[in-house]
């Protein structure tokens, strides 16, 4: 039995709603961060498929890029998690909605 496009994609989803589900049901911020890598690992699993089975490289390209921001965002997102813990004495999403002005 060969692995097909059709099974990368349907990983892929189960990877993705995965990480909805956790974003939407889940309170504490380093969860959520997780679950936001785990939906950007779902969507670059989708690129390198495609990418493998038209025979393009621009899925890979997509997926490097991809890689990056992510990095980015890992950073600054666990600074302002710390900063939000060293505040608030607490890493929930609860704590989000005080910070406005």
């Amino acid at each position: 039995m060969d692995i097909g496009l059709q099974h990368y994609l349907v990983a892929s989803g189960a990877l993705f709603s995965l990480g909805l589900f956790g974003i939407i049901f889940r309170r504490n911020l380093i969860v959520v961060f997780m679950c936001l890598e785990l939906m950007l690992n779902a969507a670059n699993l989708t690129l390198v498929a495609f990418s493998r089975f038209t025979q393009h490289m621009d899925g890979q390209i997509f997926v490097f890029f991809t890689i990056t921001v992510a990095a980015a965002e890992v950073a600054v997102g666990l600074a302002l998690v710390v900063a939000i813990f060293r505040i608030k004495g607490n890493g929930k999403t609860e704590s989000l909605k005080e910070l406005k002005f």
